[in-house]
């Protein structure tokens, strides 16, 4: 039996709602300032834009009616912008992955990822070995991806997935990804993975122990276990299965390792990071750029395409990192998430300690105060990537090559004195 169309989707409610925006939308401003006004406006959007498509791709009503059911919008999520309103750059940067890399790599993240990742390593070496022989990745890697993902299925997901989808889909900075996102939880909950309204998500919408993004889950989730279903929420197994999928379908490559910790010489510059300029890892080598184990690279290894990795510039470790580095940023595009996710993998199976070098005092700046540089460089010429005020590769380098083009050394991070030469 059809349950009975909630007030907000008769004819009269509508009616009213659009009688409502006209009255609010008289006054100047008032679009970007009421928030009833909005919320009627979503609910619109929700009938007129995502139900066709929804339906489109075999959700059905009741499906439907259940997702969004006493859904409103949330207004605490980051990066949204209000209707009527043009899009700006946060002042400060609210996600851990692109903040300060020492904050990143702390004590007790590191530990704790290790320390139970161990664990789980024995406690699920079957399904760890199964998910490496069909896929070739190494169970190490899994499990630090799981780790940092969840806790190993620790960490509570509390958000409703179809107030965070919605809300993004909506009005966010990524609105076009955030709507197809949300139509994909819809098939997601007509498919029967799990409930709607007991579809919970991160903050950004992501689902399961592994924080599949809703379309990853249609497209990787995996039976681990051999009961028929692809539980990303209650099986380890499952768990485990479908992280080994996604690296596998984006390319993973059997039998490299995801990279190195190296000390590159004064005389390489840090202009070279990035993986539009990799070369062999021998001519790495012969750079003079070494493990800082003392070990010689693995011979299969020097053969392969390595490119420059530096996330803090010079003043932080170096790598040369493999083809498989950038298959872990498919996962999360964040040069330190996919270095931690390495790493605690290396300190997993081979006891691996902290980083050789440092990290030194970076990554406190403005998000704001770096898109200005952004902005600046890209004035001088410089390809930055976009100016978003995160320091990506493109920006690191830019900015080494700005510091070499006006006589100085080269140090490839956003500095606070460097914004007075640099702003537009």
């Amino acid at each position: 039996m059809r349950p009975p169309c909630p007030r907000w989707r008769t004819r009269s409610w509508r009616i009213a709602a659009a009688a409502l925006l006209a009255a609010l939308l008289a006054a100047p401003g008032a679009m970007a300032q009421d928030k009833a006004a909005v919320e009627a406006r979503f609910r619109v959007w929700l009938d007129d834009t995502i139900w066709p498509r929804a339906q489109a791709r075999g959700v059905s009503r009741e499906t439907f009616e259940a997702a969004f059911d006493g859904v409103r919008l949330n207004w605490n999520l980051p990066d949204l912008v209000m209707p009527g309103t043009a899009a700006e750059t946060p002042k400060r940067q609210r996600q851990a992955e692109f903040g300060a890399p020492a904050k990143y790599f702390s004590r007790g993240s590191l530990d704790g990822a290790t320390s139970v990742g161990r664990q789980m390593a024995r406690r699920h070496a079957a399904a760890l070995e199964r998910a490496e022989a069909e896929t070739g990745v190494p169970g190490r890697i899994i499990l630090g991806i799981w780790g940092r993902e969840s806790g190993y299925g620790r960490v509570a997901i509390t958000h409703d997935a179809f107030e965070v989808l919605g809300t993004k889909g909506f009005m966010s900075t990524r609105a076009p990804y955030f709507t197809d996102e949300l139509i994909a939880a819809l098939e997601v909950a007509e498919a029967g993975f799990v409930p709607a309204r007991s579809m919970k998500s991160s903050w950004a919408g992501a689902l399961g122990q592994p924080q599949f993004m809703p379309s990853n889950v249609l497209e990787h989730a995996a039976d681990g276990d051999g009961d028929g279903r692809a539980d990303i929420w209650g099986s380890e197994a499952d768990t485990i299965a479908s992280i080994a999928a996604y690296l596998d379908h984006h390319g993973w490559v059997a039998g490299r390792d995801w990279g190195f910790e190296v000390a590159v010489p004064e005389d390489v510059s840090c202009t070279l990071e990035g993986p539009d300029q990799g070369r062999p890892i021998a001519e790495w080598e012969a750079m003079g750029i070494r493990r800082i184990t003392g070990r010689a690279f693995p011979e299969h290894e020097r053969q392969g395409e390595g490119y420059l990795l530096m996330p803090a510039g010079r003043h932080g470790p170096a790598f040369i990192v493999t083809p498989n580095f950038y298959v872990l940023k498919d996962y999360n595009m964040s040069d330190l998430y996919a270095l931690f996710v390495g790493h605690v993998g290396d300190r997993i199976r081979y006891g691996m300690g902290d980083f050789q070098a440092a990290w030194g005092d970076v990554g406190a700046m403005y998000r704001s105060d770096i898109a200005e540089m952004q902005r600046g460089l890209e004035a001088l010429g410089h390809d930055v990537g976009g100016a978003d005020g995160l320091p990506g590769f493109k920006t690191r380098r830019s900015i080494g090559r700005w510091q070499e083009a006006t006589g100085r050394t080269a140090t490839c991070f956003p500095e606070i004195g460097m914004k007075a030469e640099l702003a537009p």
